[in-house]
């Protein structure tokens, strides 16, 4: 509700009188209904974080100055004194502390601003170790779920997606769309990061990519958000921001960089063309290995059966020859064959033990005698 201030009748005309509290109420409902938010360009002057919380700075050109107020919560990176600015605020007249804007964000405008800003948030992260080749992660080749950040209307996402479907087709692409430059593009990016990373099924790796463009449209993927935002990644990161000879500050942080959209899709899946050509090569090869491998294994063979029946036939002859010596030895001791020459064997016809002695006998004593063709019974006479 607008306040309503007392008036008198001054010479003719009504004045507006006010206290001060009235005054400052009426002016920030007046600023609230014609300048509810403005845009400002100028330089960065008197710049100070106060408890690490809250910024104060001057933003001023040749003739005017004016104060702002915020949190170091809007700032995309660190900032200092003499760099162009652009601020989005609210002008407010404190009850206490006079006229200033009420920060909503600011960005370096500019060329030479936007340099000297990303070298110093650039210094401020590689302190941290941000940038460390020991912090990068290999990524999957070829995945089978990919999870895009990019705006929908861009080239990037036409070029990313032609070249990834050409190489490699069937592969599942959680696409996020997003605003790639511009005041709102830094949230959404940071926000699609964040969403794709706490998927119940994540994406295998994750593409962050747009075309090329002016220093200030890329200026987004050098703010200190969106650059924690890629390294904090669950996920393995894949950042292409621009064309070839750009490189932002995501890019340092991701696990890997690419050149352009289209390089990004070259580095995550094989040519099915090249890859198609290569197995069959690697199947004429295969085949002329195991054809060889079979012609060595049967030389192999029929040279070990050769020395086989070579060692069967030298054992076998070394066997006969052992047989043949065993067979002469039996028959030299076969008692048979001393018969055969003209001797006799005699045993106790009681016993039937040899008698190898004539001590051995005593008259009356019954033997037999073995000759070769038979035997006869006798009995001892005498004894000489």
């Amino acid at each position: 509700m607008r306040l309503q201030a007392p008036s008198v009748k001054v010479k003719g005309m009504q004045e507006l009188i006010f206290s001060v509290s009235e005054f400052v109420a009426v002016l920030n409902q007046t600023l609230d209904f014609a300048y509810p938010v403005v845009t400002i360009v100028g330089e960065l002057t008197n710049f100070r974080v106060s408890r690490g919380k809250w910024i104060y700075f001057d933003i001023k050109d040749d003739q005017s100055s004016v104060k702002c107020f915020g949190t170091v919560y809007m700032l995309p990176g660190p900032l200092e004194d003499g760099m162009m600015v652009r601020i989005i605020a609210s002008p407010r007249l404190h009850p206490l502390y006079n006229f200033s804007l009420n920060l909503q964000s600011i960005a370096p405008v500019g060329e030479g601003s936007l340099k000297r800003a990303a070298d110093l948030l650039l210094a401020k992260l590689a302190a941290e170790g941000l940038f460390e080749q020991e912090r990068k992660r290999p990524l999957p080749y070829a995945p089978e779920h990919i999870g895009l950040v990019t705006s929908k209307e861009s080239a990037a996402y036409a070029d990313f997606v032609k070249i990834l479907n050409e190489r490699w087709a069937g592969v599942k692409v959680s696409h996020y769309d997003v605003q790639v430059q511009g005041e709102p593009a830094i949230g959404d990016i940071v926000d699609a990061i964040e969403a794709m990373n706490q998927l119940t099924n994540p994406p295998e790796v994750l593409v962050i990519t747009r075309g090329g463009g002016s220093a200030e449209d890329l200026a987004v993927f050098n703010t200190e958000q969106v650059t924690r935002a890629v390294a904090a990644s669950r996920i393995p990161t894949l950042v292409a921001i621009g064309h070839e000879v750009d490189t932002s500050l995501a890019e340092l942080a991701a696990d890997q960089r690419a050149s352009t959209p289209s390089n990004a899709a070259q580095l995550l899946v094989p040519d099915k063309t090249h890859t198609l050509l290569s197995l069959k090569d690697q199947k004429r090869a295969l085949g002329e290995s195991l054809s060889a491998q079979l012609q060595h294994a049967t030389r192999d063979l029929k040279e070990h059966s050769q020395t086989m029946h070579h060692m069967v036939e030298q054992a076998y002859l070394v066997a006969a020859q052992t047989l043949a010596r065993q067979t002469d030895l039996l028959d030299a001791l076969n008692p048979q064959a001393a018969l055969k020459r003209g001797y006799a064997v005699v045993r106790g016809r009681l016993n039937n033990k040899f008698i190898t002695s004539v001590k051995s006998l005593r008259p009356g004593d019954d033997i037999t005698i073995d000759w070769q063709d038979g035997s006869a019974d006798a009995t001892i006479s005498s004894i000489k």
